[in-house]
């Protein structure tokens, strides 16, 4: 990709930080950084710590690229020091990375935007522990943490699951959807490629980042009309939630309901940028090469997102 004469020269990687994501952002910013470098950019490799400021002004970036999953990287938090800093940076700005971690929010503005979501609600602790909230198969998570941490699934003639310590006092609680597992990552304002994520069993943390976990089958072998309705609400989601760069929105798809079945579950503003993540994946089987796709993200920074 050309690089105008007043393009970005110094770049700013920001990943870790203190989210329960480090160690997947450590190794999303490791692998954006080094593309980047390949693409003879000055590369700064910055570990966010409570110093964040300071280590900004010490390396004055051109732009910074956001590497952080999780809470603070990917809730609106560090997007508001870029902004305070005015620092170009990648992804989506304040309030959509607010929005979007929130998954309460996110429900209400899908349902706004006449998009198909599961149904839910916020409950206590206490409550979920004592009974069933709504009726089983349904999922317990955090509403306000990614990448699947701490979700229990609960099954039909299970008791009603006991939390653990680190779940916040409210949770979601969310009916449990049949069928397959479909993700289709936004760039800008078009759709990529959708892909099937195949597992054995709950797809979980650990079926996410780790080897073997999950087989991904991208492009997705889907009725063309699937495909195209998988795209089209990814492009809806984003530009509901205002978000900018890259997203990625992930769907439960029954396959016995035909376009019917097919309902939204979250959409990501920080997606995994590792070698086995899926929006990378889906970048390349458009014909758009890893260090194109980080570059591409570099060139879109900007404040006020």
């Amino acid at each position: 990709m050309g690089m105008s004469s007043r393009a970005p020269r110094k770049v700013a990687v920001l990943m870790g930080g203190p989210s329960a994501e480090r160690e997947v952002s450590l190794s999303s910013g490791r692998e954006c950084a080094a593309a980047l470098k390949g693409v003879r950019f000055d590369v700064i490799e910055i570990d966010a710590g409570a110093d964040l400021c300071q280590q900004l002004t010490d390396c004055a970036p051109d732009v910074v690229f956001n590497a952080l999953h999780g809470r603070w990287g990917e809730d609106g938090c560090v997007q508001g020091i870029l902004e305070w800093m005015g620092i170009p940076y990648t992804h989506s700005g304040v309030l959509a990375s607010a929005t979007a971690m929130d998954k309460i929010r996110t429900r209400d503005i899908f349902v706004a935007t006449g998009l198909p979501v599961a149904v839910s609600q916020l409950a206590s602790k206490t409550e979920v522990e004592a009974g069933h909230v709504i009726a089983p198969p349904y999922v317990v998570k955090p509403y306000n943490e990614g990448s699947s941490v701490g979700v229990y699934l609960v099954h039909e003639g299970d008791a009603p699951p006991k939390l653990s310590s680190d779940m916040p006092d409210v949770v979601m609680v969310e009916a449990f959807l049949p069928g397959r597992e479909l993700t289709c990552s936004v760039m800008g304002d078009r759709a990529l490629s959708v892909t099937d994520i195949i597992t054995d069993g709950w797809y979980d943390y650990d079926a996410k980042y780790k080897a073997g976990g999950s087989r991904h089958v991208c492009p997705a072998d889907l009725p063309a009309d699937i495909t195209a309705l998988c795209q089209e609400y990814a492009v809806r989601a984003h530009q509901a939630l205002g978000c900018r760069g890259v997203t990625r929105t992930d769907f439960r798809w029954d396959d016995s309901k035909g376009a019917d079945g097919l309902f939204l579950l979250e959409t990501n503003t920080q997606p995994g940028m590792t070698p086995t993540s899926l929006s990378p994946e889906q970048a390349q089987a458009d014909g758009i090469s890893f260090a194109e796709f980080v570059t591409w993200m570099v060139e879109d920074a900007s404040c006020t997102r």
